[in-house]
């Protein structure tokens, strides 16, 4: 693999921070970066012709509000269409059929929300509450999707995976 797409929401401003983050980290491992940008969920399919212009070897989808669980099919059909490796900041994401999703568990986050919430109607002001990070993080793979791919997941990663769908 030398060449990789980026997919990202080109008008957040926190996505072009993170774009250009993979793009320095892509770049000191020999990987040659494309950025594909997309403005409304419905060019999904202009930026998937332009990826096939591009011709990656892999594709990397950036999450935020318009990259998110209620396009994945849509990214996943397309993706599979050109038989292209695609991997998420979001377990979820090989649950719908992309190769690999990994990213902060939902559902500690969610439980940590709570804890927030607890903690304000007690009487805490927001304000003085401590920012977390994520410490819990869950990487599913679809070994299905690998196989329609033609690619062989390494045993070593498949045991890491706190989700393996077969």
């Amino acid at each position: 693999m030398s060449r990789v797409a980026v997919l990202w929401h080109a008008t957040n401003p926190v996505k072009r921070f993170d774009f250009e983050d993979t793009k320095r980290s892509a770049t000191a491992l020999g990987l040659t970066v494309s950025s594909i940008e997309l403005m409304a969920a419905s060019n999904l399919e202009a930026a998937f012709a332009t990826m096939k212009q591009v011709r990656p070897d892999a594709l990397l989808i950036l999450t935020d509000e318009l990259l998110s669980f209620a396009v994945y099919p849509r990214i996943v059909g397309l993706a599979m269409h050109q038989r292209l490796p695609s991997i998420v900041g979001d377990s979820s994401f090989a649950a719908v059929g992309g190769l690999i999703g990994y990213g902060p568990s939902g559902i500690d986050m969610w439980r940590r929300a709570a804890l927030y919430v607890d903690k304000i109607l007690k009487g805490a002001k927001p304000a003085d509450l401590p920012v977390e990070q994520p410490t819990k993080f869950e990487l599913a793979i679809n070994l299905r999707t690998a196989k329609a791919l033609g690619l062989t997941i390494p045993q070593s990663l498949l045991l890491r995976a706190d989700q393996v769908i077969e």
